[in-house]
């Protein structure tokens, strides 16, 4: 018989975290009945498939309601994508393609303007539409080499303050202050109640993964008002010497704006006995290096891609965000799986956009994928044509699109999910 791919039950979800944690290679067994019950309050099981073969699950996948930040500062309801695992016994069997068709119509039909996830390997989520919408950098940070002044770099110097507090401060201002970003960082997605418990350490980790209270840090701006948050985690390492040679790993820095990031940096960087900072996942043209004296002192560890998505209505999508320029473009939407495609007068502009289905002749002919790559204002539709992946139908057209679509600051998405 063939593996039977449906919802899972409640009574089957204890099984299902099994294969999740098999996919992920994190644990073998099964997981706590603590984990199980945290989880499976967070969980909505009617999201959530598995694939059984002989009564064991052997392939897994969820999805959310998420919400995600556009260019603009405008939201749109995101078909988040996770847990997608299929056992090594199972794998070629074509089940991740039908795990994936299913959620994905089944998110067509609640209205989800498009579908979010953070991909594990390269090349497996292009075949389903989806293309890479942010990318995330990581630097790590020589403080000694930096040329900072530790007598200077404690506190900031625009009458904010830098205080240090705990994970409960933190569960009560992050929401506050990550909503303030929300508003205005094109890539940021929601974070509920739960991210911020288990971030904090009140909700359970997986079984295999030791808690380790981190360090908690807020800049308050003149007025008091927080308008930054730091949480890092430093190891314990010494040299020959009897030198301290610790590193600071940050778990999480949100700034609101370029005051209270420096303020932020520096003080981290002027910390007795951090020998080196790493910065955690960034956006790519991220303030960090600029911030230092000596820029060279951070250099980059990480260049990857990070947030892809995947556009299920074309039409909504387009016009939630606004654009760099005003323009009219007909654009020819290829999908695979007859979901987005089809042809679209976008006339866009600096406040907004209207997209609608016509008949005119495309400027431009990109698949749903690429489309999906270029949303956020991230990529150049030039690159894209060059390498094959658009097709310039007009001259001059994709010159247009990237004064469109580009933006000034990149994406960025902080999450994993």
């Amino acid at each position: 018989m063939s593996p039977d791919v449906r919802t899972v039950a409640p009574s089957e979800f204890p099984d299902w975290m099994r294969a999740v944690r098999t996919g992920f290679l994190t644990a073998g067994g099964l997981p706590s009945e603590e984990l199980v019950k945290d989880r499976r309050a967070d969980v909505d099981l009617s999201r959530v498939q598995g694939v059984f073969d002989a009564g064991r699950c052997v392939a897994t996948y969820r999805s959310f309601a998420q919400q995600l930040t556009v260019v603009g500062g405008a939201t749109v309801t995101a078909d988040a994508v996770t847990g997608v695992t299929v056992t090594p016994t199972h794998r070629r069997r074509g089940l991740l393609s039908r795990m994936m068709a299913t959620d994905l119509a089944a998110a067509k039909e609640r209205g989800e303007v498009v579908a979010s996830l953070i991909a594990a390997e390269y090349p497996i989520y292009g075949r389903y539409g989806f293309g890479p919408a942010a990318r995330a950098a990581e630097w790590e940070v020589d403080v000694r080499r930096a040329g900072l002044d530790p007598r200077r770099s404690g506190q900031p110097a625009d009458g904010g303050r830098i205080e240090m507090v705990d994970g409960a401060d933190i569960r009560k201002t992050g929401p506050e202050v990550h909503a303030a970003l929300a508003a205005r960082q094109p890539g940021i997605v929601s974070r509920g109640e739960r991210w911020w418990r288990t971030h904090t350490g009140v909700a359970p980790r997986a079984d295999h993964e030791t808690w380790t209270e981190p360090f908690y840090v807020v800049h308050r701006a003149a007025n008091g008002e927080v308008d930054g948050l730091l949480v890092y985690g430093v190891d314990d390492k010494w040299g020959d010497s009897k030198q301290p040679l610790n590193t600071a790993s940050v778990r999480d820095m949100i700034a609101l704006n370029p005051a209270a990031e420096r303020a932020l940096w520096h003080y981290l960087c002027s910390v007795d006995w951090i020998a080196t900072v790493r910065s955690g996942y960034r956006a790519p043209d991220d303030l960090l290096p600029l911030l230092l004296p000596d820029p060279r002192a951070a250099r980059i560890i990480t260049d990857t891609d990070w947030l892809w998505l995947r556009m299920l209505d074309v039409p909504r999508a387009l016009e939630a965000r606004t654009y760099g320029t005003d323009a009219s473009l007909v654009l020819e939407v290829r999908d695979e799986a007859g979901l987005a495609g089809g042809r679209f007068l976008l006339d866009a502009s600096g406040s907004g956009a209207r997209c609608t289905p016509t008949t005119r002749s495309a400027d431009l002919a990109l698949g749903v994928g690429e489309l999906s790559t270029l949303y956020l204002g991230d990529e150049s539709v030039r690159r894209l044509v060059d390498l094959g992946r658009v097709e310039e139908l007009r001259a001059g057209a994709a010159a247009t699109a990237d004064a469109v679509f580009r933006t000034g600051r990149r994406p960025w998405c902080p999450d994993v999910f």
